[in-house]
């Protein structure tokens, strides 16, 4: 036992786990600052959000805000955890991360809870998990990994089609739960590792078009709900009267009014009428940024995008500054 002893002081990991200096020495300390802010900002808006409903409905008025928390206290220890296990350990078991993430994608289709026609995760009680959040990550980390690896500069034809592929499979099953928002953002992230890996332009603004013509294809087949689809129609036709858009269209008004009624400075925190009358259905999970607008004004609007925009130029700036191809490949994903 004792001759392991060395090998265990002297490995990536025992370092990185015990060495804080380190630790505290790779941390982006404007991007911390500034996501702990956001997550500050965001606790205060879920609970203003939530608690008149949840009061109406008889349940406690902190139940939302309390499971938040536990999400952000979750994300800052696994983010400790990764910092530990070092990036190259992660690169190595990508491929794991991958297979693992694609069978909850599957299982969710088959157990997952439903909700407005969708079966996009799993209800654990008190908190949810939905795989497709988890599956951003790992085809990202896959891809950056893989694409890094090539021996040039500018991968070629085999090595974008076999990216594509990765992506294809956990693409389709997201479009089946059906959720077209995770979908969008899963190609929209390997479009920016993709050029920035060399891949040639035409074939990149190919492959994004065919993800288009299969989102289109999966609505027109009915796979994708019609519920979705009605968001969409609602959006583009706020003013419409058809009566299946009526409960839609409405709440985007209420959205609109919402914000509108802050003014530049708001109506001060709980005291947001619309917020506090539940006028908006779904406002903490489809429209957050109107309870945002109504209490804190168009100023604490702006302060959420400048805080936004800060946490997008540190990643940038991450992605430029990294010493290797892989972290610089997943930091750009991670941008997009």
């Amino acid at each position: 036992m004792s001759r392991f002893i060395p090998q265990i002081k002297n490995s990536q990991w025992f370092r990185q786990t015990y060495d804080v200096a380190s630790v505290w020495k790779n941390i982006d300390l404007i991007l911390l600052a500034a996501v702990t802010l956001q997550s500050i900002f965001g606790l205060f808006t879920v609970y203003s959000a939530t608690r008149q409903r949840l009061l109406n409905q008889g349940f406690d008025q902190y139940f939302y805000v309390q499971r938040q928390v536990f999400f952000v206290l979750f994300a800052a220890v696994l983010m400790f955890v990764v910092m530990a296990l070092g990036h190259d350990l992660i690169r190595e078991r990508g491929v794991y991360l991958y297979a693992g993430s694609i069978f909850l994608l599957v299982l969710v289709l088959v157990i997952g809870a439903v909700s407005s026609g969708a079966r996009l995760s799993f209800d654990l009680g008190p908190i949810s998990v939905q795989p497709a959040e988890l599956v951003k990550v790992t085809v990202l980390i896959l891809i950056a990994a893989y694409t890094s690896d090539a021996a040039r500069d500018q991968i070629n034809y085999h090595e974008l089609v076999v990216a594509v592929l990765i992506l294809s499979l956990p693409f389709i099953l997201i479009l089946a739960q059906p959720d077209l928002g995770s979908a969008t953002v899963l190609v929209a992230g390997v479009v920016g590792i993709l050029l920035l890996s060399g891949a040639k332009r035409l074939w990149v603004v190919m492959f994004t078009l065919l993800a288009g013509v299969s989102a289109i294809a999966f609505a027109v087949s009915g796979i994708v709900d019609k519920y979705q689809l009605r968001r969409f129609d609602a959006w583009l036709n706020q003013d419409s009267n058809e009566p299946s858009l009526q409960r839609i269209v409405l709440q985007v008004r209420f959205a609109k009014r919402a914000v509108a009624s802050g003014g530049f400075f708001g109506k001060g925190f709980l005291q947001g009428p619309l917020t506090n009358g539940a006028f908006i259905p779904v406002q903490f999970q489809d429209f957050p940024f109107s309870a945002i607008g109504e209490q804190f004004g168009m100023l604490g609007g702006f302060v959420v995008l400048a805080i936004f925009a800060i946490i997008c130029w540190r990643v940038w700036v991450i992605a430029k500054l990294s010493r290797n191809r892989f972290d610089r490949l997943l930091a750009t994903g991670y941008f997009t």
